[in-house]
């Protein structure tokens, strides 16, 4: 089985959904929050991005920061470690995301991200769908 869009019963997955997560000690109210907060050093600038109302304004906004210079080198952790979160052992989420069983995860999108996605008409990387794989694997040897 294949999950291709964070849609429907698989809307959980997506980072726009909304999770209270942890980020250099402020609480952001999705994971987009804290992932595009987390591209800046600038403290104003993530202010602005965990106050934002939706998880598609902080996306914006997250366009507008000044980057950190290491943002390539520490974006895929950074992720990681808000997906850990998000998905802790134990959770509700947890849960939910261990009943996805070993189905291969796909952030299927429609415009062009290729990197953490697989884009319908350029395919792509799919990072995303990588790190929810090993969370959920994370979490079931937990469990044992």
């Amino acid at each position: 089985m294949k999950i291709t869009s964070f849609r429907g019963l698989f809307v959980f997955l997506s980072n726009f959904f909304y999770v209270n997560v942890e980020f250099d000690g402020e609480i952001y109210p999705s994971v987009e929050h804290a992932y595009q907060a987390a591209k800046t050093l600038d403290l104003n600038e993530r202010e602005k991005i965990r106050n934002a109302k939706t998880a598609k304004e902080a996306k914006a906004l997250g366009y507008k920061i000044t980057l950190r210079k290491d943002w390539n080198n520490v974006k895929v952790e950074i992720m990681l470690g808000l997906l850990r979160q998000k998905f802790k052992k134990g959770t509700h989420l947890s849960e939910m995301l261990l009943l996805t069983n070993d189905a291969e995860i796909i952030e299927g999108n429609f415009w062009g991200d290729t990197f953490w996605g697989v884009d319908s008409t350029k395919g792509g990387e799919n990072m995303l769908g990588k790190l929810l794989m090993q969370v959920r694997q994370e979490v079931r040897e937990k469990m044992n």
